[in-house]
């Protein structure tokens, strides 16, 4: 009898339990299978054929011929067995033209297309957003983890949600729901699932946003599509203040929560990498305008610690994908402690777009580099947007609000500015290609500035870098400067700006091998004995400065990593959502 066959999209296969695994492998093993790796993902085709097999002999001793096992059966039994997240593939040669997909905590998703369908067409009549429909033109279907994987095949979706098996057979699709504790009948048979109605949905996205251009590689696109990823993201949302009008924010997506979480005990900013540095960069303001607590929160850190959330909490979860698996644990447990949840996500019908009371898409497009770098300025954005939006029942802050949206306006003209350091940068990263390692010194608004740009050196360039707060200088770090180590500090015109002075002076004491971030004009004020690189950027309002001051670290971390010779899209080790604890 041949063996069964399984095809896992790639990304699709995470976070099964480990100790679960083992226990599944050893009973596999007395049973007289063979294993040819120590991936979690063979452990799973072999289970799916014990469970076949023993399906298969109970049939047979109630004179069932084995006929009556359907595909869809033997894989909701895998799924009974197995514990974590997972999004999995099935097909065997024991079902010809037949093919099961199930998911449970990892992101999957279904694309249906009509033979001869155009691939640009975006526009249906309702009856064609029903999956099966008799006598239909004959269908093509497409299994990925993200809609940039089948936007170029078709523009109709739909999202499978967890614990939902998908039955592909001769062409029609069955939906069924997975329910675990569901027991067997008196008669030893399997249980009968409930089937499904669901509907297709229409990707607003375009085939051009997954193509490269003009552009070498995807980062190198998003690091200048960066001007207009933050017009579409502030797009319909700032009120000018024309003809006598304040000046103010719209967010249709938090205009009916906003008094709640003005009223909240504190607000918890809840992420992951970069998405947790873009939280970081905003938290400051956000305190400021709303006048209330705000804590960050690393998601893994908060499930070890199972940190207290109260019922009078607001939480923030702040996702690229809005599929980040311990940024989604964390929403249930908060959830479970009664707090208002509020999502920021990129990608529309997310996992957390749709478990989340209400929220914000920050519209930054498809981002297809690994590394983050239009989203994160986009999550910068919107979140400024949020804490103006939450301070303006004050009017002691309404000039300060004023100031900061004049200052949205001017962002995607200031990063364009910013953006013509692209060949200084690259003279930077030629200097910098053989050095092992980097520091980068930051303080306030910019303290995230320094995590996330020598985030980037480290996962794109492979060099280790570290982002460190310049008040603690002298409680470590300082032993390592030296004239060989390369360190840049963020200096821009802001409340700490004369502490960051100090910081160089006291490197370059130590014969620091200095390269200091600075607003325009501040070069003399900044190093004025020389002796150190300066890179000049444009002047924002000091809340806005982080969006400006992480394009050279982005520009930086791209021409490190094409003079090294690394994978600029797919960094080694690491995927685009971490669908995995």
């Amino acid at each position: 009898m041949a063996s069964l066959q399984i095809t896992c999209f790639t990304d699709c296969l995470y976070g099964l339990s480990v100790s679960g695994l083992k226990v599944l492998k050893e009973t596999l093993l007395r049973h007289g299978f063979g294993f040819e790796s120590d991936t979690d993902t063979e452990v799973i085709p072999k289970l799916a054929k014990f469970v076949h097999d023993s399906l298969t002999e109970e049939t047979k001793s109630g004179n069932g011929g084995g006929k009556d096992i359907q595909f869809s059966q033997v894989v909701m039994e895998v799924m009974r067995q197995i514990e974590g997240a997972y999004a999995l593939i099935f097909k065997s040669p024991h079902y010809p033209n037949e093919l099961v997909a199930c998911k449970c905590g990892s992101p999957l998703l279904l694309g249906v297309k009509e033979i001869g369908e155009s691939e640009n067409r975006g526009v249906f009549a309702e009856s064609e957003l029903r999956l099966a429909e008799d006598g239909g033109k004959p269908k093509e279907f497409y299994f990925a983890s993200d809609a940039s994987a089948v936007v170029e095949h078709t523009k109709r979706v739909m999202v499978i949600e967890d614990n939902e098996v998908v039955h592909i057979r001769n062409g029609t699709v069955q939906i069924y729901k997975f329910e675990a504790g569901k027991a067997r009948t008196a008669s030893g048979g399997l249980p009968r699932p409930a089937s499904v109605e669901r509907a297709l949905s229409i990707l607003a996205m375009e085939v051009e946003q997954i193509k490269k251009g003009n552009y070498d590689h995807y980062m190198q696109k998003e690091i200048h599509e960066q001007p207009d990823s933050l017009t579409t993201t502030m797009r319909g949302r700032l009120i000018q203040g024309e003809n006598g009008k304040v000046k103010g924010v719209l967010l249709g997506g938090l205009k009916d929560h906003l008094r709640t979480i003005r009223r909240s005990r504190r607000i918890l900013f809840i992420g992951c990498g970069t998405s947790y540095h873009a939280g970081l960069a905003t938290r400051a303001l956000v305190e400021e305008l709303s006048g209330g607590p705000v804590t960050m929160e690393l998601a893994s850190d908060l499930l070890d610690r199972q940190g207290p959330i109260y019922r009078e909490d607001t939480c923030f979860f702040v996702s690229q994908s809005g599929e980040t698996a311990d940024t989604l644990q964390a929403l249930e447990y908060a959830k479970a402690c009664g707090a208002l949840c509020v999502g920021v996500t990129n990608t529309v019908g997310s996992a957390i777009a749709r478990g989340t009371h209400c929220g914000v898409h920050i519209n930054a497009g498809c981002e297809i580099g690994v590394a983050s770098t239009k989203a994160y300025t986009s999550q910068i954005a919107a979140m400024t947007m949020m804490a103006l939006a939450l301070g303006e029942d004050t009017l002691s802050n309404r000039s300060r609000r004023e100031e900061i949206i004049d200052d949205l306006f001017n962002l995607p003209d200031k990063v364009k500015e910013v953006l013509k350091l692209d060949n200084d940068m690259k003279m930077l990263a030629q200097e910098l290609m053989m050095e092992q390692s980097l520091l980068v010194f930051g303080r306030g608004y910019n303290y995230a500035t320094a995590l996330e740009g020598a985030l980037k050196v480290k996962e794109v360039a492979l060099m280790h870098s570290e982002g460190i707060l310049a008040g603690e200088m002298k409680h470590g770090p300082l032993a390592l400067v030296d004239e060989t180590l390369p360190i840049i500090v963020i200096a821009t015109r802001d409340a700490t700006c004369s502490k960051q002075q100090s910081v160089i002076q006291q490197l370059q004491a130590r014969k620091g091998r200095l390269i200091v971030i600075c607003s325009k004009g501040d070069a003399n004020l900044m190093c004025p004995n020389g002796g150190c690189r300066v890179i000049e950027v444009p002047q924002l309002q000091d809340c806005l400065q982080p969006i400006i001051n992480i394009v050279p670290f982005q520009l930086l971390a791209y021409h490190l990593t094409v003079l090294r010779g690394f994978n600029v899209d797919q960094p080694r080790n690491l995927a685009k959502s971490v669908t995995t604890s």
